[in-house]
C-alpha cells in the first residue's frame, strides 16, 4: 500500500506542476485557436485569393481515376466513384489542404512575430522604468555600519601626538 500511495503522491506532484498546467492550458487554447485560424483562412483569405485568381481555389473535387470497377458506367464524380469502389488519386483535396496549411502557417508566423514585437516593447518599457526608478534606500543596519567604519577611519587618520625621543637632560659643565 505504501508503494501505491507513493506512486499516487508522485503522480499528483507531477500533474499539478506549473509546466503541466501551462501545457494543458496551451492545448485547450490551441484547439480553440486552430478553429479561429481555420475560419480566417477559409472565410477571409481563400475568398480574396479566389477573387485575385479569378475563380474558385477549392481543388477538392480534382482527382485522377487510377482504376474503375469492371462494368462501371455511373457518374464520374468523386463521390460516385468512391461509392463504387474505384481507386481514385484525390490530388485536389491534398492540394487544398496543403494551401490551407501554408496559409495557416503564415498567419501563425505573423501572429507570433507580432507577439514577439509586443513582448520586446514591453521589456524595453520595463527596463526604462527600472533605470528611472531611484535606487532602493540603504537598510538602517548597513548605514550604521558605514558610519562606524567612517568614524574609525577618521580616528586612525587623525594626527597623533608625536612620541619623539625623550628629552636629554641638561649637561653640566
Amino acid at each position: 500500500m505504501g508503494r501505491t500511495s507513493g506512486f499516487l503522491h508522485e503522480f499528483r506532484n507531477f500533474a499539478v506542476k506549473g509546466n503541466m498546467i501551462d501545457l494543458a492550458v496551451g492545448v485547450i487554447i490551441g484547439g480553440a485557436f486552430s478553429k479561429i485560424i481555420d475560419s480566417l483562412v477559409r472565410d477571409v483569405f481563400m475568398p480574396v485569393i479566389s477573387f485575385i485568381l479569378g475563380g474558385e481555389v477549392d481543388f477538392s473535387n480534382r482527382f485522377l481515376v487510377l482504376r474503375t470497377p469492371d462494368g462501371y458506367s455511373g457518374s464520374r464524380t468523386l463521390e460516385a466513384l468512391n461509392e463504387a469502389g474505384a481507386v481514385v488519386l484525390q490530388w485536389g483535396n491534398f492540394l487544398t489542404v496543403f494551401i490551407n496549411f501554408i496559409l495557416l502557417a503564415f498567419v501563425v508566423f505573423l501572429m507570433v512575430k507580432m507577439v514577439n514585437k509586443m513582448r520586446t516593447a514591453l521589456h524595453h518599457e520595463e527596463a526604462k522604468k527600472e533605470e528611472a526608478a531611484p535606487p532602493p534606500a540603504t537598510p538602517e543596519d548597513i548605514q550604521l555600519l558605514r558610519e562606524i567604519r567612517d568614524a574609525l577611519k577618521q580616528r586612525s587618520d587623525a594626527p597623533t601626538p608625536s612620541t619623539g625621543t625623550a628629552p636629554t637632560p641638561p649637561t653640566l659643565g
